[in-house]
């Protein structure tokens, strides 16, 4: 087998310049020669990222790969790496079940799933400290602004809750087959020093949720459509919009939908 042949359905665009594969697998920390530690690539496809991280002797490389055409290239091309290919859909994947010491993860993602990667990436904060990955630059931007941005938005919210994130570079469209239609950049997450949020933090997703949920009205309205009425009771953050709130003033707002919630 030649080459793999890129699937619309499966969002591939292959990376075909080495040196942006270099930087990216570059980007990612390590643990050392003598305990490496395991990274998990999502999204192997032919191997142009994989190649880089097989050659470090700081982490031990596992990938997930669902296109079975990719899986044929891959254990023909780099066979060393066979016994740790999975074949299958990271979404699916349980990640503790596999995992359990933790993991870091790196790839360049489907664009038709980075959000859902991130969203895996979350539920296994405990596990992840680090994530690399190659994404839609709108994607990277929205992820990575402040607030009082008009990009800022759920993900942002709860990515920068429990990851300091980073945006490292931007990847033009000329360097994949094919190209896509947009930029992509690369990102970097790397888990901040909070252990637990000072709220119910299932409630504090749902608040950023439904916060956003109207993102164009004020904060009033998105939270009652969700929540209801809370007594008639009203906070200072009403009058506001969501993309205004940081993490810590969604924290306070969540503290307070818990106490005004009704049964």
């Amino acid at each position: 087998m030649t080459e793999v042949r890129a699937k619309k359905s499966l969002g591939q665009h292959f990376l075909t310049d080495l040196n942006i594969a270099r930087k990216i697998a570059d980007a990612l920390s390590g643990g050392s020669s003598a305990a490496p530690c395991p990274v998990l690539e999502v999204g192997c496809g032919m191997g142009v990222l994989t190649q880089f991280l097989l050659r470090r002797d700081d982490l031990t490389l596992w990938g997930a790969e669902i296109d079975s055409e990719s899986v044929e290239y891959l254990h023909a091309h780099f066979p060393e790496f066979t016994p740790r290919l999975i074949e299958g859909d990271f979404l699916k994947l349980d990640l503790r079940e596999r995992f359990p010491a933790g993991l870091r993860i790196i790839g360049n993602f489907p664009y038709n799933i980075s959000s859902q990667i991130f969203f895996k990436v979350l539920e296994n904060r405990d596990l992840i400290p680090e994530c690399v990955g190659m994404i839609q630059r709108e994607v990277a931007v929205r992820i990575a602004e402040p607030p009082g941005s008009k990009e800022y938005g759920i993900l942002s919210v709860l990515l920068q809750a429990w990851y300091d994130i980073e945006y490292l570079f931007t990847v033009n469209e000329t360097v994949f087959n094919p190209p896509p239609k947009v930029k992509s950049a690369v990102i970097r997450l790397r888990r901040n020093g909070v252990e637990r949020l000072d709220c119910d933090e299932a409630l504090f997703i749902r608040v950023v949720k439904a916060s956003f949920g109207q993102r164009r009205k004020m904060l009033r309205n998105s939270l009652k459509a969700v929540f209801g009425n809370f007594a008639g009771a009203e906070h200072p953050f009403f009058t506001r919009r969501a993309e205004t709130l940081s993490v810590g003033e969604f924290v306070e707002l969540t503290r307070w939908v818990a106490d005004h919630i009704q049964p």
